[in-house]
């Protein structure tokens, strides 16, 4: 795939500003705190040409009507938390939580770097006022070659280390940070549908250890978001909405594509567009009577830098007819 020409800088003819955000309508009372995140803008890493700049990216996350965000790949928003609190305080917004990338199924080994990531996306969500830290387990494929880095199914030792190791980590990102870790089954990782996510949270210590729900990587791997929220609603402390387009999802999984090209391909595509349908989800998440978080992500990258900021607001429009 060839690279585009870089972007221009933030100064561009964009004006989100000059797009009112549309009106809240009025719903019935939630605990549900509704945000996005740089993912839903095409931003997977710290620096990338194809990427919207990051002051691009808060203006238009808040000229579409959030008020929560996510920090996304460390170092693509300012990591100064001085400098990041004034550039969101000036546009009204607040950090939800930070994300991280672990592979803790490969044992104690592997902690002392493990903790070197975590501790410094931690130190910059708590800094920020957030209260949480997605946990992301490490793919087994390379999510754009297609490599196969190792077995797609975990050993009976690797698992005990994986949710052994989970534990020690949500337990010290809380009691260094004051975070709650939540962990994020994702698409080709060793954590996706079903029967690895319900037997995770049956492995794991709820005292130390939430599930993100996101659901469309949980659709993603045939997995029904409202039936785990009713069956496992206690464990539920973070969701992330999101969408697969099922006529894209059956011609990958098909011919086996690696998540990178898959998105590339159009899976993850805007609501209320796609599955798994939101309003049941958002219902179910109500019923748990809990405050929770649903931050909005649509996988788009790569995309062009005028692409986002209409789906956005788009989407936030959809998600308040949803009452949120």
């Amino acid at each position: 795939m060839t690279k585009p020409s870089p972007q221009p800088s933030p100064q561009t003819s964009y004006q989100p500003s000059s797009q009112p955000s549309p009106s809240p309508t009025p719903s019935a009372p939630t605990r549900i705190r509704v945000g996005s995140a740089p993912d839903s803008w095409g931003v997977w890493f710290p620096d990338d040409p194809r990427q919207v700049p990051w002051r691009r990216f808060l203006d238009e996350v808040a000229g579409a009507g959030y008020e929560w965000i996510e920090l996304g790949p460390y170092g693509y928003l300012p990591t100064d938390p001085a400098v990041l609190a004034e550039e969101t305080a000036r546009r009204g917004l607040r950090v939800s939580a930070g994300t991280v990338f672990t592979g803790l199924h490969h044992g104690p080994d592997v902690w002392d770097r493990t903790w070197a990531h975590v501790a410094e996306n931690a130190a910059l969500a708590q800094a920020m006022g957030a209260g949480h830290l997605v946990v992301i387990p490490s793919f087994w494929r390379d999510d754009r070659t297609g490599e196969v880095l190792e077995d797609p199914v975990l050993t009976a030792g690797q698992w005990r280390d994986l949710t052994r190791l989970t534990e020690r980590l949500g337990r010290e990102v809380r009691e260094r940070y004051g975070l709650r870790i939540v962990v994020h089954p994702h698409a080709d990782t060793h954590l996706d549908g079903e029967e690895s996510v319900t037997r995770f949270l049956d492995a794991t210590d709820p005292e130390a250890v939430s599930l993100c729900l996101d659901t469309g990587h949980y659709a993603y791997a045939g997995g029904d978001s409202v039936e785990l929220i009713e069956t496992y609603g206690e464990r539920i402390g973070y969701l992330h909405l999101k969408q697969v387009d099922p006529a894209v999802l059956a011609e990958v999984v098909a011919e086996g594509t690696p998540f990178g090209p898959a998105v590339a391909r159009g899976v993850m595509c805007e609501p209320p567009s796609g599955v798994p349908a939101l309003e049941p989800v958002l219902a179910a998440a109500r019923a748990l009577d809990v405050d929770l978080f649903a931050i909005v992500e649509q996988d788009m990258y790569p995309c062009a830098p005028d692409v986002p900021y209409p789906i956005a607001l788009r989407t936030r429009r959809f998600l308040r007819s949803c009452g949120v």
